[in-house]
């Protein structure tokens, strides 16, 4: 795998992490979430035969004593999808990446919105996007391992730690959001295999007013191994 510059940073927090143990230690893991398919089983919007819809995902790293020490973010849409679509989400949904600490852990976070104000999403998308795989260290932002925390609270603190100031709940309703989905990584997950690949399949469903709605979302979480050169080279 190769380093994409906007990740130099968490690369740096790794490698600081590793100095202390001279050159025996040769490699990182990098976590990595790519948003695969999103298939309509059923709309939202009945009436109109068809959903504005958007994906907003997070990855945010824990240290060893439960810390949280960066996130990344990314988003998807604004799309128009009918019953029974099946949208490929891949290049438009660029996949986030994030270095995973030393005996730490990575959460991964996906929310499905269903958009009523097309124009105010776009520009929350935009915002979003402006910051797609840049980590932030949110020196601020108090994400306790012992809080019950919903993907919602983990996207929404991850774009608040990348200083947008905003929270997907101050730009929809509570019942736009159709459904969340999370998953952990741990350095435990690559060690032996050297890449691990997880295939999260997610299926929502719900009402709201009259309108079932349903849709099957899935998505790829990865651990991936980086070699480091030695320090003295």
């Amino acid at each position: 795998m190769t380093l994409n510059p906007t990740n130099r940073y968490a690369f740096l927090l790794i490698a600081l992490g590793l100095t202390g143990m001279g050159c025996a230690r040769q490699q990182l893991l990098m976590a990595e979430l790519q948003p695969r398919t999103l298939t309509a089983l059923n709309l939202e919007e009945t009436l109109s035969q068809r959903d504005e819809v958007m994906l907003a995902y997070s990855l945010t790293a824990y240290d060893a004593q439960n810390k949280a020490t960066a996130v990344v973010n990314g988003a998807w849409g604004v799309e128009t999808v009918k019953k029974g679509q099946v949208s490929t989400l891949p290049p438009n949904a660029r996949p986030i990446s994030l270095a995973l600490p030393r005996r730490g852990r990575i959460v991964a976070s996906i929310v499905l919105i269903e958009v009523d104000d097309y124009a105010r999403a776009g520009e929350l998308l935009n915002r979003i996007q402006k910051i797609n795989n840049l980590v932030n260290v949110p020196a601020g932002l108090l994400l306790s391992a012992t809080e019950v925390l919903t993907p919602l609270k983990y996207v929404t603190a991850g774009l608040l730690a990348a200083g947008l100031g905003l929270r997907l709940t101050d730009h929809f309703d509570t019942d736009d959001v159709l459904e969340q989905s999370s998953t952990e990584l741990r350095d435990t997950d690559g060690l032996r295999s050297g890449q691990r690949l997880r295939h999260v399949p997610a299926e929502f469903s719900g009402q709201h007013l009259r309108d079932r709605y349903q849709y099957k979302l899935t998505y790829d979480v990865a651990l991936k191994t980086v070699k480091l050169a030695p320090a003295n080279q």
